[in-house]
């Protein structure tokens, strides 16, 4: 059985890894985006950033598996610090990621970047 989520988000928010699957950054990581205010924006946020990935990986006649081999050999991967069970993960979604262009609110995960929040605080300031 799964633990239940956290009530609260921790210090600073939940936050999202970004991985780089090329292998070009120190220990895959090539980021950490911190300040989600809770677990379900943290984990729709991972999903879209890996969906754009996967898109980004897509040629034109391309099949599934000649997606994924090139997400995996050039694509970023997306995961929720300390979720445990509670956390997305891609690799349960993969195939169909593969299988099914994405639309762009798939994609759109900068809609749900707390940077942005931030961004737009520094403008009005």
């Amino acid at each position: 059985m799964s633990e239940d989520p956290p009530l609260f988000a921790p210090p600073g928010g939940w936050r999202v890894r970004i991985l780089d699957l090329s292998g070009g950054a120190k220990d895959n990581i090539v980021e950490e985006v911190a300040g989600f205010p809770t677990l379900m924006q943290a984990n729709a946020f991972a999903r879209r950033y890996v969906r754009d990935s996967v898109e980004r990986c897509r040629s034109g006649g391309d099949s599934a598996r000649q997606v994924l081999d090139t997400w995996f050999a050039f694509g970023e991967d997306a995961e929720v610090v300390d979720a445990g069970d509670q956390g997305w993960r891609s690799g349960s979604e993969l195939s169909d990621f593969a299988d099914r262009p994405a639309d762009a609110e798939d994609r759109n995960w900068r809609a749900l970047d707390p940077r942005r929040d931030a961004d737009e605080d520094e403008d009005e300031a």
